[in-house]
Order: structure tokens, then C-alpha cells, then sequence
């Protein structure tokens, strides 16, 4: 038995919680083919953690529940990009709400899951466990596939290690290794924005346009939640859309990207150096340019945001979702210098990636 919190929980309770909570994410699928490979996936994975923690010393619950929250945010969502941070942040809150494990476990699980496609690198005894798993998984599935070259090393030191002899082709190709043809993706923003705030979308879920801009997030009751507030979740939107990818929240990130504050800590990164102020150093807002206000609407700072279409010695052109807090989108002129706090320019070749380590405050907040 595990005393926890003044309750206990035998070891089969914490497990079958997170079944609970996968099982009820997987029922929300539309297609069967689809819920029946996910579930055979999460589970093979699941199950090949708990071994390896049991061969490796390591606490095999532990392992088996983050084997079955890696995919979290793939099932959840359709979306495939950032696997590892995507799901760990969206298991975050619910591996917290149900209060069964403490911070030091959580940090295990969340930690697992969010390194899970960084398999070039050596990380802690659980990371490693995930990353086995799933490329056991991925090669037991489907038995006579080629494993890509970039996993090839890596399953060949587990299979030795299970003394399981066995041969497999290696693709010369790796998925990762594709390049990606970035473009003007500054133009491509603006030209996405431009078209989808001149569609008056309003924030209902009657509205596809409002169910499209609230796919990437995974909480429950989405729709209300950014019902009114919705500016940034709008940016974020047209982000992806012209193809400049960033997981829900970055990494040590205070906020997600769905509130104007996760863009203004991202942009003032070190690594990104993105933001930039009106006048400052020659600089000028141009056309893909996303503008951060100041207590515009509210008493509060970056209080909102916007896409700029065009700018002028006097006015900017934008295009907001959510514009005013009025619940509907609009392209529309703003004067230049009243309530702005500065302007990001992301770098047309930028791609996210994090090498870093994570915080504990941000794991177990």
C-alpha cells in the first residue's frame, strides 16, 4: 500500500485513475479503427514501461502511468508536433487535480513524458524507460517495418539488453531529417490573419472558425474558457497556420500560448530576442509583425494583441480576434503610439527548439 496525504492507495487505484482519465479522452474519438490503435499503442507502451522499470530498479507504476499520458495531447487533439511538450502540458493539471501523487512523482511523470522525442539525447532513468518503450512498441506493432535510422541504435541496445535476437531494416530516411521549407512566413502570417478577421468570426461554438482556433487546447469547456478573451488563442491560430510551429506552452513559460502573456516572455527570450519597441534602434512595425497592447482594454499590462497588416506615420492596420473583448473578429485601424507596449518580428528561419532543463515550478504548479 502507498500512504499518501493521510489516504491510501493500493498501487492498482492510481493506475486504474489514469485509465479512467485515458479511456475517457480515447471514447471522445469519431473513428474506432482509430480509438483501437490508440489504445493498442498507449497500453503497449504502458506495458513495456512498467517492464523496463522492473528490470532497470525504477518504480514500475510510476512508469506505466507515464506510459500511458505520453500521447496525451496527440489523442486528445489530432495534433502531432511536440509530443513531449504538448502532452506534458496537458496532463499537467490533470495529474495535479486528482491529488494522488506527490510533487517529486509528478515531476517523474511529467519529465518522462516531455523528453520523450528528444531520443538523441541521455536523460534521467525514467525519461530513457519512455523512450525505450515506445520504440519497443512502435517496433512490435508493426512487426517487419523499417525503424527509422535515428531509433535504429537505440533499440538495438534494448533489444540486447532483453536478450531478444532479433534483426530489422533500418530506413535510410529519418522523418525528422526532412527539411522544411519556411518561406516568408512573416507575409504568410499576415495574409492568413487578414483573411480570417475579415470573416467576422464570433466566439461561439456555432461558429467553425471559433472551433478551429480552439482545437489546440485540451482543457475541458474550451469554448467558455476563452470565450471573451480569446486574442491571443486567435494569433497562436494563424501562427500555425502559416506554417511557425510552438507547443502550447514554452518550456519554464509562465502562461500558454493562448494568453497574450506567454508571447511577450517568449519574445523576450534570450534565444529569440523577437521583441522590439516603436522607434527603438531604427525599428518600425511592418506587414506580419504581432503587436502587444498596454492596458488598452483593462488596468492590466499586456492586455491584448494583434497581427499588423500595414502601418502608417499615425495608424497600424490589424487584424484581432476577439477585438475589443467584444467576442468577434475585425480588421480594423488603431492609432500607432496609444497603449502599445511593442512588436514581435519572428525570424522567418526560426524553429523551436528547447535544450534546456525544466523547472520544477513549472512541472508541479
Amino acid at each position: 500500500m502507498i500512504c499518501f496525504r493521510n489516504m491510501e492507495y493500493c498501487v492498482t487505484s492510481r493506475i486504474e485513475s489514469i485509465r479512467v482519465l485515458v479511456n475517457e479522452m480515447l471514447q471522445t474519438m469519431d473513428s474506432s479503427v482509430e480509438k483501437s490503435n490508440a489504445c493498442v499503442y498507449l497500453y503497449g507502451v504502458s506495458t513495456f514501461a512498467s517492464m523496463l522499470a522492473m528490470k532497470r530498479g525504477q518504480n514500475s507504476e510510476l512508469a506505466a502511468i507515464a506510459g500511458l499520458l505520453h500521447h496525451y495531447y496527440f489523442y486528445k487533439t489530432g495534433i502531432a508536433e511536440f509530443p513531449g511538450p504538448n502532452s506534458s502540458e496537458a496532463v499537467r493539471p490533470l495529474i495535479r487535480d486528482i491529488k494522488i501523487f506527490s510533487n517529486e512523482e509528478r515531476m517523474i511523470i511529467l519529465q518522462a513524458i516531455f523528453y520523450q522525442d528528444d531520443r538523441k539525447q541521455i536523460h534521467g532513468p525514467y525519461e530513457e524507460i519512455i523512450k525505450d518503450a515506445i520504440v519497443l512498441q512502435m517496433f512490435f506493432q508493426t512487426t517487419g517495418s523499417q525503424t527509422y535510422h535515428l531509433d535504429a541504435h537505440r533499440l538495438q541496445n534494448v533489444l540486447d539488453e532483453l536478450a531478444i535476437p532479433c534483426e530489422f531494416e533500418v530506413s535510410r530516411i529519418d522523418k525528422a531529417s526532412i527539411p522544411e521549407d519556411t518561406g516568408d512566413r512573416r507575409r504568410k502570417l499576415a495574409d492568413i490573419s487578414e483573411a480570417l478577421a475579415g470573416k467576422n468570426i464570433i466566439g461561439i461554438p456555432g461558429d467553425e472558425q471559433y472551433r478551429e482556433i480552439c482545437m489546440y487546447w485540451p482543457d475541458t469547456g474550451i469554448y467558455k474558457i476563452l470565450r471573451g478573451s480569446w486574442c491571443a488563442a486567435f494569433v497562436y491560430h494563424c501562427c500555425r497556420q502559416a506554417g511557425i510551429l510552438l507547443p502550447i506552452r514554452y518550456p519554464n513559460g509562465i502562461y500558454r500560448f493562448a494568453g497574450v502573456g506567454a508571447w511577450l516572455e517568449w519574445a523576450r527570450l534570450p534565444e529569440t530576442g523577437f521583441f522590439h519597441i516603436d522607434g527603438q534602434e531604427g525599428f518600425s512595425p511592418q506587414r506580419g509583425d504581432i503587436v502587444i497592447y498596454e492596458k488598452l482594454l483593462s488596468e492590466n499590462s499586456h492586455d491584448h494583441i494583434g497581427i499588423i497588416l500595414a502601418c502608417d506615420e499615425k495608424e497600424i492596420l490589424v487584424a484581432e480576434g476577439n477585438r475589443d473583448n467584444m467576442n468577434y473578429s475585425s480588421v480594423f485601424r488603431r492609432k500607432r503610439y496609444h497603449c502599445i507596449l511593442g512588436y514581435i518580428r519572428i525570424d522567418n528561419d526560426y524553429q523551436f527548439n528547447f535544450n534546456g532543463y525544466l523547472q520544477s515550478d513549472f512541472l508541479v504548479e
